[in-house]
């Protein structure tokens, strides 16, 4: 229980900053004095280097020890963070926004690695309850802490409030973890390195800037393909070298790749959830980003009770109860959310948001859990690494896409209701409006703006309702791991006897 707390803690910390920074940007920019687009590229860069980063953690893993790389990502992720709240321009942002994802990408990999590894397996439902606190809770949580730190005190100590609490993670991992995953000789994979670190950032970029450059635009064209072509390229190179970067062969194991299909599901509706619904709140509704927060709340706090309670599931009944039951709910709970409008109250968000909250808090863990469990323990780093690329490229993608329905949407609905608006009127609420000039307008242009978008973000919410509705169909079919598999022995279907023992000869 003591490591699996210190672990716990690290992997909160550096999901916590990926969701905070949101919060913080449009005033980076005021005081940096560049435009909304240019201080996109502190979150962009930071996405852009995990997705190279991440493949590397597990290689990190066996060369120096998982202990010892988690110690070392803690001290640097410190380091880094303070950096970040020094920066004093956005290049130097940039820079050091690039420099804390080396050890943020490598904490999620070693910590869930080190989870397997000490934790026995008929108990490995529970700790990974635990361990879902930080996988959920963290990113939900940072609305609410970011928006109280960018209203109240200094955008600036979003970072530096990491240094004390890195700095306590690497001593407490120092003296409490266990000397897990001795070092190892192994082989740097040179190739497999830079064909799935170019391949993940290009389709990162390209998602994240499609919107901007446009999706039929050469750039995106060409990142995509290339992308693409790299990450084929990858698995190929994988299966033939002695000492891959990644074991691709855990994609032999329908299991494995069941969740990862589910993991997927749940990670577009979260990240969906909460890229809309704050816009929604402070664009639509005009709050405050700290009272847009606390409304987030509650959300963060269901999903984080429910975690270790999935888990216990988890070990009783197995994954396919907890991941269908759990997934139902989600998609009930996305479903309310399509029937926003401007003036929905407070408390039916907080409602909704937490019915899906609490689907994801009893589906999340099961899926995880289960997935890992079927891959042999020999290639839980590769696993965990596959895992969080998952989450990572899921998350980006689905959002890319639900941007284009939500912005093709929205001017199609305010060219419709533009075009139904007569030449001349005699409506007197409406001259009125008219006889008050560019103010009068401003105010009739900015409601037919927020009854646009918000109908354009209930039907991303009816597509995420879509997707998760399918995701129960997955969950249906899933099976609790009873023994993990050799390490090299491919997932097959059960042989007739005379097979089985023409393979035992064999």
């Amino acid at each position: 229980m003591v490591p699996l707390a210190v672990l716990i803690t690290g992997m909160f910390m550096s999901l916590l900053d990926m969701s905070i920074i949101n919060v913080a940007l449009p005033t980076m920019a005021r005081d940096f004095a560049v435009t909304n687009e240019d201080i996109e590229w502190v979150a962009t860069a930071y996405t852009l280097a995990l997705g190279v980063v991440v493949p590397l953690s597990g290689w990190l893993g066996d060369r120096v020890g998982l202990a010892r790389v988690y110690t070392a990502s803690m001290m640097l992720f410190a380091l880094a963070s303070a950096l970040c709240g020094l920066a004093w321009d956005l290049g130097s942002e940039i820079l050091f926004r690039v420099l804390q994802a080396v050890p943020g990408g490598v904490l999620p990999v070693a910590t869930l690695s080190m989870v397997y590894k000490i934790v026995p397996r008929e108990q490995i439902g529970t700790a990974m309850g635990m361990y879902g606190i930080g996988v959920a809770f963290a990113p939900a949580m940072g609305p609410t802490l970011g928006g109280y730190l960018v209203e109240y005190v200094d955008w600036r100590l979003i970072f530096f409030i990491n240094v004390p609490l890195g700095v306590v993670g690497a001593v407490a991992a120092h003296l409490l973890l266990p000397p897990i995953g001795a070092a190892q000789r192994v082989p740097f994979d040179w190739w497999g390195f830079l064909t799935g670190g170019y391949g993940l950032f290009a389709l990162l970029l390209a998602t994240s800037e499609g919107e901007s450059w446009g999706w039929d635009s050469y750039p995106i064209l060409l990142l995509a393909t290339s992308g693409l072509f790299s990450l084929a390229l990858f698995v190929v190179i994988e299966l033939e070298v002695e000492h891959p970067l990644i074991e691709v062969r855990v994609f032999a194991h329908w299991t494995f790749v069941n969740s990862l299909l589910l993991i997927c599901v749940l990670s577009v509706g979260l990240f969906a959830l909460l890229f809309y619904v704050p816009l929604y709140l402070q664009d639509v509704q005009g709050i405050q980003p700290l009272r847009t927060g606390l409304i987030l709340l509650p959300e963060a706090l269901v999903m984080g009770a429910l975690m270790p309670v999935a888990g216990k599931l988890y070990d009783l009944v197995g994954p396919r109860w907890p991941a269908m039951v759990g997934l139902a709910v989600a998609a009930y709970g996305t479903y309310l959310l399509c029937g926003i409008t401007p003036d929905t109250p407070e408390g039916d968000i907080v409602l909704w948001t937490c019915v899906r909250a609490a689907g994801n808090g009893l589906a999340l863990m099961p899926i995880m859990t289960a997935g890992l469990a079927a891959i042999p323990a020999a290639h839980a780093s590769s696993g965990s690494a596959v895992n969080n690329i998952a989450q990572r490229v899921s998350s980006a993608l689905g959002l890319a896409g639900l941007t284009v329905i939500v912005s093709n949407h929205a001017d199609q609905l305010l060219a419709d209701r533009t075009a139904l608006l007569p030449a001349t009127t005699d409506l007197p609420e409406l001259d009125a409006l008219l006889e008050q000039g560019p103010v009068g307008l401003y105010a009739l242009y900015r409601e037919l703006q927020g009854a646009v978008i918000t109908s354009a973000y209930a039907d991303a919410f009816l597509v995420c309702t879509l997707i998760t509705i399918g995701g129960v169909f997955l969950a249906a079919i899933m099976r609790k791991p009873t023994e993990p598999a050799p390490a090299d022995a491919p997932a097959v279907e059960p042989q007739p006897t005379h097979r089985r023992e023409h393979l035992a000869v064999h």
